[in-house]
């Protein structure tokens, strides 16, 4: 149970902030302050986790920062908040934690945490401004690395160190004033591989270094999903506290599992492993004298120029056998999947001898690192930058190894499907030349992974989202994830009225199974249902379809129309606003994206038309690969993924037309299979109150 002294706290601050702010009080907001409170502040839980499921307008930042931040401070603990969106972070740390730290009493100081790659870094910017003097440092992705010359970015740089010599700049890329591209990023930047951390010779002005050591300091962290993982991937502790030390609040946390997932997927770019082996292999050969001389290891340089060539061997055989699989698969499809991720029996023995061979070469490039490391302070002083290049090549030939030993070992031992720990495993073309294959590997649920690094191992976590229930249960986030059973969950309706909002169904002739008949009704009928509406956002699952219905309706309404990608997203909002403003009536049309994270309240939104259910459209190997796992079990994949994730996405989608308590318009759903399904009535017991007008039906 949540001491006294805490619950007073967390009401003093909650009350004072009402107060203070002239906010009406919400029962759904003090609801989700008493579960989080009383998940992390119970000494007692074996695993103090709060799964909130807050629907639109509950104050979820005021609710979980109130009642996790003094638990958090009274039991010494980093409370790190994350989200999945650039947009809403920034709506964190520049509005709603300002605006609490303002008015509840509470007293605590903020940080934003953000991986090497937002930061400048003054080794390789000294490097390049001393034109190259010591051996360059090998990405390790070379063959993605855009073509920009060093030359040309030299003047950029130089200002980059005045600014910094200057403290006019902290060394963030994203608050330096003039344009980053990737290419310019790419020659400024490094990653945790090839960073020479706290032996760097810049270590004491590193901006990464600088603004990590402010997180330690820090009350509340700000960051994202991706930079959380990644931390996690790497053990914890790297950037961000360790787990350990840390509250987790994951904002949008519907989208946790998914990022988790892509963040652990390992892949193998055979033309990106050839380049990377040829420039090693070139570097190690330019500086094979030096190297021996100075290590000592006589026969090392030359053991790995021939383990290296050995590599790229097996490397260029490896993907001259998967191109040639690719181009006899039947069906002649870019992507090919491995049924249940059993791979052929020769692409075993091709991943055993990769196996072999990466492990060789590794047990080499950590042998040639740790004597690197051991005499650097050894070194003259005029010699230490070479040596730190050295250093950081091997670092660079002991990671890519490992990533590669990795994603081999899954291959090899692919021989069975794994009913358990399920893996999907499928190649694609490299290029649209079709030179060279990627080979890749996932797990394909995430339940595992969240459970060795987060749920098992951090302080407290609160997940929360408009949307984590489907069908009226946590089931699926729970399969997904691997939430323990004995989490605390909750389901905290909207203060919204949802019955100001009327969801209609209309009479329709054709059915979405016959897309091109769907898409011409869909055509004739709009013009009719948008009448007299002056703000509409439309929806759609198929882009061919949107695209499709954009061509069809041209020049037959009396909208603005404004369509996904041929703006910003940003960009395309503000025109419909300015259209809206004018007295011009105005229609956005989008995709999944424009489902969730679009706030259009009041004026701006009067009317949401959905195309059809939102279907996942099949082409995820991950998503085909647990389909088919279920189906392997005897189980229903469409009744356990498809159907509760639709209902899911219908109310993301129809939520983007309540957005504030005096909000009221329509949605349209154009797709009657909700009413002739036998999952139809599940779907609409899903929805809120709204009122229906069924086309007709009961």
């Amino acid at each position: 149970m949540l001491d006294d002294t805490l619950k007073a706290s967390i009401r003093e601050a909650y009350q004072t902030l009402v107060t203070k702010r002239q906010l009406k009080p919400r029962w759904g907001q003090r609801q989700m302050i008493a579960e989080v409170a009383n998940a992390l502040g119970d000494p007692d839980a074996p695993q103090p986790i709060a799964v909130v499921e807050a629907g639109t307008g509950t104050g979820k930042t005021i609710a979980y920062t109130v009642a996790a931040l003094p638990v958090a401070r009274a039991r010494h603990k980093t409370l790190v908040i994350a989200t999945a969106t650039v947009a809403l972070q920034e709506q964190l740390l520049y509005r709603d934690l300002p605006d609490i730290l303002t008015h509840s009493g509470l007293d605590f100081t903020v940080s934003l945490a953000k991986g090497r790659g937002r930061y400048a870094c003054l080794q390789k910017i000294d490097h390049h401004l001393a034109g190259a003097t010591v051996p360059a440092l090998i990405p390790l992705y070379p063959d993605e690395v855009a073509d920009l010359a060093v030359e040309d970015a030299l003047p950029v740089m130089e200002s980059m160190v005045e600014a910094m010599a200057g403290s006019h700049w902290d060394g963030d890329l994203d608050r330096w004033p003039g344009a980053v591209d990737d290419a310019l990023r790419r020659l400024v930047t490094t990653d945790a591989v090839q960073c020479g951390g706290r032996r760097c010779g810049f270590i004491n002005q590193c901006p990464f270094f600088r603004a990590r050591d402010g997180l330690q300091e820090a009350d509340v962290v700000v960051a994202n999903h991706n930079l959380v993982l990644a931390d996690l991937k790497f053990g914890g502790g790297v950037i961000l506290p360790p787990p350990e030390d840390c509250i987790f609040i994951f904002d949008e946390g519907h989208q946790l599992a998914e990022k988790c997932l892509e963040q652990f997927t390992l892949a193998s770019r055979t033309p990106s492993t050839r380049q990377a082996l040829r420039e090693t292999s070139q570097w190690l050969g330019n500086e094979q004298q030096a190297l021996t001389e100075f290590t000592d290891l006589v026969s090392l340089p030359g053991d790995l120029l021939t383990a290296l060539a050995d590599t790229a061997q097996l490397n260029d055989e490896v993907a001259q056998w998967a191109q040639s699989y690719l181009e006899q698969q039947a069906d002649q499809s870019a992507e090919y999947r491995f049924p249940l991720g059993v791979v052929p029996e020769a692409l075993r023995s091709h991943a055993g001898a990769l196996v072999e061979q990466w492990q060789r070469q590794l047990e080499l490039a950590q042998r040639l690192e740790a004597t690197l490391d051991s005499r650097r302070e050894e070194a003259e002083v005029q010699l230490r930058d070479t040596v730190d290049n050295w250093l950081g090549n091997a670092q660079a030939m002991v990671a890519r190894a490992q990533g590669q030993l990795e994603l081999w070992r899954s291959y090899r031992e692919a021989e069975a499907p794994d009913l358990e720990e399920p893996w999907a495993r499928w190649l694609r073309p490299a290029s649209r030349s079709g030179e060279g294959v990627v080979f890749m590997a996932s797990p394909v649920l995430a339940r595992d992974l969240l459970n060795q690094h987060l749920w098992r191992r951090a302080a407290g976590v609160v997940m929360t989202s408009a949307t984590l229930s489907a069908l009226g249960s946590f089931n699926r986030l729970v399969a997904m994830s691997g939430l323990p059973e004995d989490a605390a969950y909750k389901r905290v309706e909207s203060p919204f009225d949802a019955r100001r909002a009327k969801f209609t169904v209309p009479v329709l002739a054709t059915d979405p199974g016959d897309s091109e008949a769907h898409t011409q009704e869909i055509i004739e009928k709009l013009p009719e249902v948008i009448a007299g509406d002056w703000a509409v956002l439309m929806l759609f699952s198929s882009r061919r379809q949107m695209e499709a219905v954009v061509e069809g309706v041209s020049g037959l309404l009396d909208h603005a129309v404004l369509v996904q990608d041929s703006l910003s997203k940003a960009q395309l909002l503000d025109r419909h606003r300015e259209h809206v403003d004018a007295g011009t009536p105005s229609m956005i049309m989008g995709l999944a994206s424009f489902a969730e994270g679009i706030d259009l309240p009041g004026a701006y939104c009067d009317h949401v038309v959905i195309a059809k259910l939102p279907f996942a459209v099949p082409d995820n190997p991950r998503e085909a690969a647990h389909a088919e796992l279920l189906e392997q079990l005897g189980r229903n994949p469409f009744m356990e993924i498809s159907v509760p994730d639709a209902a899911l996405r219908l109310v993301q989608a129809s939520g983007r037309l309540l957005r504030t308590e005096d909000d009221r318009g329509q949605i349209t759903l154009l797709d009657r299979r909700v009413l002739t399904k036998k999952y139809g009535r599940a779907i609409l017991d899903s929805l809120p109150g709204y009122q229906f007008d069924l086309g007709g039906s009961d």
